[in-house]
């Protein structure tokens, strides 16, 4: 059975889109056929992962005028797949607004490839407008990136606000996946304060594996690959393999 998982904190710069593209890989990696949609306009999981120049992409899907299988691409990774994003998701928000049933868009486009993968993230833009509410409304759980920096907590809770009215109004299944916390830098005070502070906050349902900072993971996308392929001996790899590792264990302790 499938798992559809957002990843969205409408904070920017706390490790979203890095989480998405290296979490996908690693769970590929373990072997589960796995898909990555990227629904932010600025298209950095597309890119990330080395996929440029398609026609075809979430958009079309999103706004019906295309079927979803003929938008997915292979990756050059066994076990991932991407539904692409572009520049033209820029406008989708708006076209949205006056179509039937804007909330569920998504969920129709998906309907007939879910059963084709046992993971779907969906890496979502910093903001909680119409494209993360379609994210919200299709999917099981969200993950949610806390970045170990200053203001760490600043917007969660407008976040899980939100979570809330859309599983009360749009969603009942909607739960939360779990926090990951990215960026740590064992040498400040402060990341090891606001480790603290989030496991007060969130309790269990913050993941054991904290992500480093780490130049690798930082160089990645510039190489357009994930971590894992970029450089798997890397404290950010491992982290992420880590990550996913602890994900799949909550989801199926016994591999199907």
């Amino acid at each position: 059975m499938s798992k559809i998982i957002v990843i969205a904190n409408q904070k920017g710069g706390v490790g979203k889109t890095t989480t998405a593209i290296n979490l996908s890989a690693s769970v590929a990696a373990a072997e589960f056929k796995t898909l990555l949609i990227d629904i932010d306009p600025q298209a950095n999981s597309t890119s990330g992962i080395g996929i440029e120049n398609q026609s075809l992409s979430v958009y079309q899907a999103l706004i019906g005028i295309e079927n979803v299988e003929n938008c997915i691409i292979n990756t050059y990774m066994p076990h991932l797949d991407i539904l692409p994003s572009t520049i033209d998701l820029v406008g989708a928000e708006v076209e949205m607004v006056s179509m039937e049933n804007r909330e569920y868009l998504l969920k129709h486009a998906l309907k007939s490839i879910v059963s084709m993968y046992d993971y779907i993230f969906i890496d979502c833009p910093p903001s909680l407008g119409l494209l993360t509410l379609n994210a919200l409304t299709c999917a099981d759980s969200v993950l949610i990136p806390v970045q170990c920096e200053y203001f760490a907590l600043e917007g969660l809770g407008q976040l899980l606000n939100t979570i809330n009215i859309v599983k009360k109004n749009l969603n009942n299944d909607l739960a939360i996946e779990g926090v990951v916390l990215t960026m740590f830098d064992t040498r400040l005070r402060l990341s090891h304060q606001v480790v603290e502070e989030v496991k007060k906050y969130f309790g269990a349902k913050v993941f054991d594996t904290i992500i480093n900072r780490n130049i690798r993971l930082t160089e990645a996308p510039s190489h357009s690959k994930p971590v894992i392929l970029y450089d798997a001996t890397s404290i950010g790899a491992q982290n992420y393999i880590s990550l996913a590792s602890e994900l799949i264990q909550r989801n199926e302790p016994e591999k199907k």
